[in-house]
């Protein structure tokens, strides 16, 4: 069964996490959060990769349960900062060092600061996964 029709997910790999941490540890200055860009996913062709049908039982969505997932809210956006494969949400407060500027990380990659009504949610992504990507997909992922 499927709560709702139009509901999404961000998707990654287990290795793909697995880096996606380690990395961080390398580009951290102190008191930064690290979101990834990753695609996205329908759960609707999520369903139809792995089962071959197309046709699904909707439940309707649960109570807490919702329909996009979302990993940089509008409020942050005046804190966020975009790099090529993600995201760093400064911290709103001053920690050991005054001086730390967010938009250079310890590799010396560049960032710029998002517009102010960013948000980074499921269902606005730009980048989705196809039905025929999902099926491709190793099955220990799914």
């Amino acid at each position: 069964p499927v709560t709702h029709a139009e509901m999404t997910r961000f998707w990654i790999t287990l290795n793909e996490g697995v880096e996606f941490v380690v990395k961080n540890f390398a580009r951290m200055q102190g008191g930064e959060i690290f979101v990834p860009k990753i695609p996205s996913i329908r759960i609707t062709d999520l369903v139809t990769a792995m089962s071959g049908k197309s046709d699904y039982k909707l439940v309707g969505i649960r109570p807490g349960e919702k329909l996009h997932e979302v990993m940089v809210p509008e409020e942050m956006a005046h804190h966020t900062i975009e790099f090529d494969d993600h995201y760093v949400i400064a911290p709103a407060i001053t920690f050991f060092d005054k001086n730390i500027d967010y938009r250079s990380n310890r590799l010396g990659e560049q960032g710029n600061p998002v517009t102010d009504k960013f948000e980074y949610h499921s269902g606005t992504n730009p980048h989705f996964l196809t039905i025929d990507e999902l099926k491709v997909l190793d099955k220990d992922t799914l």
